[in-house]
């Protein structure tokens, strides 16, 4: 597991897109670590067309913190 920091993918609304499975999205954002392996769409709305596959330690100038539940 990596251990995130704030403006990585694994903590932005955007991680994820519609084909990450919600539950490990969940569970990365309450944890503050993500699977070495996890790769998963950038729904950021200028990323989305692109296709960009991030990880979630990746990061971007578009971060949005994800909502707390």
């Amino acid at each position: 597991m990596l251990k995130l920091n704030d403006g990585q993918c694994g903590l932005c609304a955007h991680f994820g897109g519609d084909q990450a499975p919600a539950q490990t999205i969940v569970q990365i954002r309450i944890n503050g670590e993500g699977p070495e392996d996890l790769v998963a769409d950038c729904g950021h709305p200028e990323n989305a067309p692109r296709g960009l596959k991030v990880t979630p330690i990746s990061g971007c100038g578009g971060f949005t913190p994800a909502k707390s539940a």
